[in-house]
């Protein structure tokens, strides 16, 4: 029917938390901390659509993103002008890589990472 959301696993939880709420925008639906596990979960919207449940646990090993390994390649986001999203996402202090033209569809996107070097893309609508 659809997506329900997609899991991801932080290395610093407030690190990720102020990133995903303060840079990209997400709002919080739900904070938990459970003891047993030592876990922060956050669930996450964009608007009040259910999109990252965004974890943390101790000692975690780390993703490896380059060179590309199969599994999850990068989550994409649809915004309505690629151009001022990524002069807004530069302005708060990402490294966003230079706007492209997808072959395919003509539209534009980039790509930037989260704190754990999660490729993120941003694609025109």
């Amino acid at each position: 029917m659809k997506i329900h959301h997609i899991a991801i696993i932080c290395s610093d939880y407030e690190v990720s938390k102020k990133f995903y709420t303060e840079i990209l925008g997400l709002n919080i639906i739900r904070e938990v901390y459970r003891v047993e596990r030592q876990s922060y979960k956050l669930d996450l919207a964009i608007g009040d659509h259910y999109v990252i449940e965004l974890f943390s646990f101790p000692n975690s090993p780390q993703r490896p993103s380059r060179p590309e390994s199969c599994g999850l390649r990068h989550l994409a986001f649809s915004v309505e002008n690629v151009n001022e999203k990524r002069k807004e996402l530069i302005q708060k202090g990402l490294n966003c890589e230079e706007i492209r033209i997808d072959e395919f569809t003509e539209k534009e996107f980039f790509f930037t990472q989260d704190p754990d070097d999660l490729p993120l893309e941003f694609y025109e609508n």
